[in-house]
C-alpha cells in the first residue's frame, strides 16, 4: 500500500494547459474517484501518476519518493484500462501471469500466485479459456487480475467500466469495492459516471476544466457542495436551480413565490435557489419553505418513486412522489421542499452562499 501526493501538478500540450496545477492527497489504503466531464482532466492525471504522460510541472510522489522521472514499470503502480487490454491469442491464466513476466519468481511461484488471485476473483474455474469465451464482466475480472498478480503498492483505475451493460457495471462496481476492502491496496478510479462515484469512493474529487473543485466524501459532496457545477454534477437526477433576487431577508423566485433566506453575503441581489429533486415533493400547506406548482409534463416511475417534471411559467421543475402515488400528464401540481433542504448561490459567481 501506498500514500500518493500530488503538488502543483501541471500538464501542457504545446501551449495548451489542462491540467491546471492541482494538488491532492491519497491516503495509503484509501479509494478515491476522481470524477467530471469529458475533457476535465482526470484520465489524464491519471496517467502521469501512472508515467504514461510527461509531467509538464509539479511534483508526484509515491511513498514519499518523487517518481517524476521513473518509467512505469518502477513505480510499483498497476493499471486497469477501460478497454481491458488482454491478449486474445492466450487463455486467462497466461494473461494473469503476464503481470509477473519481469519477475524473478519460479514458474511454481508464479502458478501459485496466479491461482491465488484466480480464486480471489472467482476465476479459477476459468483459468484454460481464452478471453473469446469470457463474458464482459470475466474479461474485466481478467484485467484487475493481471494488476493484482504484481501485487503493486496501488491501483490505478481508468473508466474500466464504461464497456459494460448496465447490469454488468453495478455487478463489477460491487465486486471492486469488495476486493478493495478484502486487500486494503491504495486505489484511484476514474469516471465520468457521478454514480459509480458516490457507490464506490471514500472521497470524490470533482474535477472540471483541469481544475480541482472540490474533495470530499460522498456525503459531504452531496450535501455541501461549493459551487453550482457539483450541486448539479452530484446527484441523480440533477438539482433544481431556480433564479431569485434577494429582498429585505427574502427571495423572490421566479417561480414559488418568496421564501425567508438566511444572512446571504452575495455579490449582487441575483442568487440561484437549489433543491433536490428528492425533498421536492407534494407537502402539507404552510409548512415553511418552497412551493411549486404547475402543469404535469412527464412522469418517471422508478418504482420505488416516482420522478414527477412540472412545467411553472417558463421553467420546468423535476420533483418526487411516492411510488404508487403516480400524477397523471397534464394534472395541476404543487410540490414543497422545506427550507431545511435548500441551497442557495452567488447567480454571478455560482459559488454556494449557505446551505441549510
Amino acid at each position: 500500500m501506498a500514500t500518493i501526493e500530488i503538488d502543483r501538478l501541471v500538464k501542457k500540450y504545446g501551449q495548451t494547459a489542462v491540467v491546471h496545477g492541482i494538488d491532492l492527497a491519497i491516503h495509503d489504503g484509501e479509494f478515491v474517484v476522481l470524477v467530471g466531464p469529458s475533457g476535465c482532466g482526470k484520465s489524464t492525471t491519471l496517467r502521469m501518476i501512472a508515467g504514461l504522460e510527461e509531467i509538464s510541472g509539479g511534483q508526484i510522489r509515491i511513498d514519499g519518493r518523487v517518481v517524476n522521472d521513473l518509467q512505469p514499470k518502477d513505480r510499483n503502480i498497476a493499471m486497469v484500462f477501460q478497454n481491458y487490454a488482454i491478449y486474445p491469442h492466450v487463455t486467462v491464466a497466461d494473461n494473469i501471469a503476464f503481470g509477473l513476466y519481469r519477475s524473478k519468481l519460479s514458474k511454481s511461484e508464479k502458478r501459485a500466485r496466479v491461482e491465488q488471485v484466480a480464486q480471489t476473483l472467482g476465476l479459477s474455474h476459468l483459468l484454460e479459456r481464452r478471453p473469446s469465451a469470457l463474458s464482459g464482466g470475466q474479461r474485466q475480472r481478467v484485467a484487475i487480475g493481471r494488476a493484482m498478480v504484481r501485487d503493486p503498492a496501488a491501483f490505478l483505475f481508468d473508466e474500466p467500466l464504461s464497456n459494460l451493460d448496465a447490469q454488468l457495471r453495478t455487478q463489477m462496481r460491487i465486486e471492486i469495492k469488495r476486493l478493495h476492502h478484502r486487500l486494503g491496496t491504495t486505489s484511484v478510479f476514474v469516471t465520468h459516471d457521478q454514480v459509480e462515484a458516490m457507490t464506490m469512493a471514500d472521497r470524490i474529487v470533482v474535477m472540471r476544466d483541469g481544475r480541482i473543485l472540490q474533495v470530499g466524501s460522498p456525503l459531504e459532496l452531496y450535501e455541501k457542495p461549493v459551487d453550482v457545477f457539483t450541486a448539479r454534477f452530484i446527484g441523480s437526477p440533477t438539482m433544481n436551480l431556480l433564479p431569485a433576487s434577494l429582498k429585505q431577508g427574502e427571495a423572490d423566485l421566479s417561480v414559488g413565490g418568496s421564501i425567508k433566506v438566511p444572512s446571504l453575503s452575495a455579490s449582487s441581489s441575483e442568487v440561484l435557489v437549489g433543491v433536490r429533486p428528492q425533498d421536492l415533493a407534494p407537502g402539507v400547506p404552510g409548512v415553511p419553505g418552497l412551493s411549486v406548482s404547475g402543469t404535469v409534463v412527464v412522469v418517471e416511475t422508478l418504482g420505488s418513486e416516482t420522478l414527477v417534471h412540472i412545467e411553472s411559467g417558463d421553467q420546468t421543475v423535476i420533483g418526487s412522489a411516492p411510488g404508487r402515488q403516480i400524477p397523471k400528464i397534464g394534472e395541476q401540481l404543487t410540490l414543497h421542499a422545506p427550507v431545511e433542504r435548500l441551497y442557495y448561490f452567488d447567480k454571478a459567481t455560482e459559488k454556494a452562499l449557505a446551505s441549510q
